[in-house]
This record gives C-alpha cells, structure tokens and sequence, in this order.
C-alpha cells in the first residue's frame, strides 16, 4: 500500500503533509503534491496533516477521485 494525493489537494497545496514526512517522500508537481510509492514507508503521518483531506491510502481513495491512483503513478515513472 502507499498513500495518493487527491483533487483536494489542487489549489490548496498546504505543506504539513511535507514537513511531517519521516523519508521525505512527497514533491512538489505544479498546483498539487505526490507521494513517491517507492519511497513512502506507508506510515501514515500525512493523511492526518493534511487540512483538505486529499491523502488516501490507495485502496481507499473515494470512487471519484481514483484517477489520483494512475495519475501519481505516471507522474514518477521513469524517476529514481
């Protein structure tokens, strides 16, 4: 499992999620933050930080925002 950030997040882009981050697994992309699923360690910390409410765990992301889930993973293919 690792953790989305969803449409909420757009516009919002508040940083307490980034600064609780044990591994420093969350970038800055635009109008929105990801996880990197490679590096994140499924902690947790983040999704009670963020003041939107935009941090899922990828099995739970709500039916109209799962396009988070592919979209995360394109946005790190092909970086280390």
């Amino acid at each position: 499992m690792t953790y989305i950030i969803a449409e909420p997040c757009i516009g919002t882009k508040d940083a307490s999620c980034v600064e609780v981050c044990p591994v420093d697994c969350i970038y800055e992309a635009g109008d929105m933050y990801f996880i990197h699923p490679d590096e994140c360690i499924d902690c947790g910390a983040c999704e009670p930080e963020c003041p939107v409410q935009a941090i899922f765990p990828d099995t739970d992301v709500p039916p109209e925002w799962t396009g988070y889930v592919e979209k995360n993973k394109v946005h790190f293919e092909g970086k280390p």
